[in-house]
């Protein structure tokens, strides 16, 4: 139905008619309260004195469009209210906002100071100890005294000081090259930790180039602590720390001479480039390296004579061009593997020929710087003095009183002690032999069943090189022949045997006639030699578990035994062997050519031409029973491990 009349106009404007305007209560689910059945009136807005209010009757008198017209501002979201876009842009920066917010800024800020000094730390270590703990005096200037306030008397004039040098220089690598040593806490590190190092440098790649040649992106290296004062320690004690230098680690994972063979090449290391060598025994399961043999900074002073060790934690396994470069047994094949081959071999050379270099560097290194101590040389020499006894031979020169000295000789001395190839024919009356059991698996163990050299090898091995060396000749009239079957002592061949098995000695000299001459530390006259005879076979694990002096006693005689077998550490007119026979899976046996010297040892010493390298069988006197030349190369200068 239409309605019965017009309907009034309703609206909004600034100026209304008092008469006219009517306050009406919109209908709808939200008002301003988001109540619609509980909107204010007007006379409540009048009297409720807030910003709300306030904010209401200004808009209301400032409007003069209808509620409904297209011009006016589309409505927002009206459960906040339709003024919360008006206030949305001025209430952060009003004064009590600002003063809300201040904890939040001031956290944040503080989040960020932090952060930044945690980044500092791993960054740059240390730099945040060193701003944040100095004392106050290093902060005031020594030099200027105190002067009290009402103090007027005349005082002279001061200068500022110069800053003091530091005593000691960090050398800190870039971080990219710097090795760390943060998860150890004692030093020097064992063997294989130093190892674990390599594996981490040098591990899962290839190195080519030449063999001392560094990358270009420098050498990785440890932080050094340089002492810059040149002062003088009490009791003539060193001063200087080297400044290069090349450690070898005994770190007694491997037999004697297994160790002393790789130590002669780190000494030749330090030779060739002009470094301070030095031993370090401090994880060593036989004693102190001097309860044996001298001491090597004595005998080899090196570059800087006087100078003192490195910090044990500065000491670098990998890489080899470190400021201070230690090797051991167990980092050795990172070293002296292919790349080793490379550089130090004779690139020109056939078979052992090849080998020549290497050998040359060994025996210098056993002729100058491994030299037994004035215990150890007494107990060799009169090894040797009882064996020319027992074969009445001239006693030995004076030249023997020296030999126990500690301090180096000269190099003519050197020259005429180092080894049996000084010696005479007159001096060279015995053959010796070495049998390896124990843990030691034969070179050639492919060849033999039970994976053991068989001890025929050896007696005919010993019957053999006698009859082939002394056929022209004989001792006192007896016959010279090996095969001899006569009851006068002592009959040939005449012999020095060492093995570590007293079982297989005992059936070794049970092969041959009972006057033929087998000299050994076991049956020696002299009690005190007599007590270095081992009682058990050799292995590693058990060793480890003597008591110390037993390791050291059993030591001791090898040492001794070593110098029987191969002549090494010979003063001229001392006894010494003709030839030795053993098996090329012994480390002993590998150093005992040493002391042949190289021509000799080989067979080389005749007129023919040995050109191809080939070992001379009619002339050696290096007589290998294990592989017998059936794997190249015929010998070795060290093992890895």
């Amino acid at each position: 139905m239409p309605p019965k009349g017009p309907l009034p106009d309703i609206l909004v404007s600034g100026r209304p008619s008092r008469s006219n305007y009517r306050v009406l209560t919109p209908r709808t689910p939200h008002s301003r309260a988001g109540r619609a059945e509980e909107g204010f009136t007007e006379v409540e807005l009048e009297n409720f004195d807030d910003d709300e209010a306030k904010e209401y009757r200004t808009q209301r008198q400032q409007q003069s469009q209808p509620l409904l017209s297209p011009n006016s501002r589309g409505p927002g979201y009206r459960s906040r209210g339709d003024d919360h876009e008006l206030r949305g842009k001025e209430g952060f920066f009003r004064p009590a906002s600002i003063w809300g917010k201040l904890p939040l800024l001031g956290g944040s800020l503080l989040a960020v100071v932090i952060l930044g000094l945690f980044a500092v730390s791993i960054q740059r270590p240390g730099t945040l100890e060193k701003i944040l703990l100095q004392s106050p005096e290093e902060f005031s200037d020594p030099s200027e005294p105190y002067i009290p306030a009402n103090d007027h008397t005349a005082r002279p004039i001061y200068t500022n000081a110069p800053l003091p040098s530091p005593s000691i220089v960090e050398t800190r690598p870039p971080s990219s090259l710097l090795i760390s040593y943060e998860n150890y806490s004692s030093f020097p590190l064992t063997g294989d930790e130093y190892r674990h190092e390599c594996a981490k440098i040098m591990g899962g790649f290839m190195h080519h180039g030449e063999f001392w040649e560094e990358s270009h992106m420098g050498s990785p290296d440890v932080i050094h602590h340089d002492d810059a004062t040149n002062y003088h320690l009490p009791e003539g004690e060193r001063t200087r720390v080297c400044s290069s230098t090349i450690t070898y680690l005994l770190d007694g994972h491997v037999g004697l001479l297994a160790d002393l063979g790789l130590m002669a090449q780190a000494a030749a290391f330090a030779r060739e480039r002009n470094r301070t060598f030095f031993v370090d025994d401090t994880h060593w399961t036989r004693g102190k390296w001097t309860d044996h043999f001298q001491s090597v900074h004595g005998l080899e002073p090196g570059p800087e004579p006087g100078c003192r060790p490195p910090p044990p934690e500065e000491l670098v396994a990998c890489p080899r061009t470190a400021r201070h470069w230690v090797i051991s047994s167990r980092t050795a094949k990172y070293h002296m593997g292919h790349s080793f081959s490379e550089e130090y071999e004779d690139p020109y050379g056939h078979q052992v020929n090849r080998l020549r270099p290497i050998y040359e560097r060994a025996r210098e290194s056993f002729e100058r710087v491994i030299r037994p101590n004035a215990h150890t040389a007494e107990l060799i020499r009169n090894a040797r003095k009882a064996l020319a006894d027992l074969l009445s031979l001239p006693a030995a020169p004076s030249h023997e009183a020296k030999s126990d000295r500690s301090e180096p000789a000269s190099t003519d001395e050197r020259a005429a002690r180092g080894s049996s190839t000084d010696s005479t024919a007159e001096q060279q009356l015995y053959i010796a032999v070495h049998i390896r059991k124990g843990d030691r698996v034969p070179e050639g163990h492919m060849f033999y069943p039970d994976k053991q050299v068989p001890l025929k090898n050896y007696v005919d091995g010993a019957r053999e090189t006698w009859d082939r060396l002394y056929h022209n000749r004989s001792l006192d009239g007896l016959p010279n022949k090996s095969s001899g079957r006569l009851d006068h002592y002592p009959a040939p061949p005449i012999m020095w045997l060492a093995s570590d098995s007293p079982a297989a000695a005992r059936e070794f000299v049970s092969a041959f006639p009972p006057a033929t001459a087998v000299f050994s530390l076991e049956h020696h006259i002299d009690s005190q030699l007599r007590a270095l005879a081992p009682s058990t076979e050799y292995v590693q694990a058990e060793f480890d578990q003597e008591p110390l002096g037993e390791r050291i006693r059993l030591t001791r005689g090898m040492i001794v035994d070593f110098a029987m077998l191969s002549g090494m550490w010979a003063w001229p007119g001392e006894i010494v062997p003709g030839a030795v026979v053993c098996g090329v899976g012994s480390n002993v046996c590998k150093l005992a050519a040493l002391g042949f010297g190289f021509e000799r040892a080989f067979g080389f010493d005749d007129d023919v031409d040995h050109l191809m390298g080939n070992i001379n069988r009619e002339k050696r006197r290096w007589v290998d029973v294990d592989v017998d030349g059936r794997i190249e190369p015929a010998w070795n200068a060290f093992e890895l491990h």
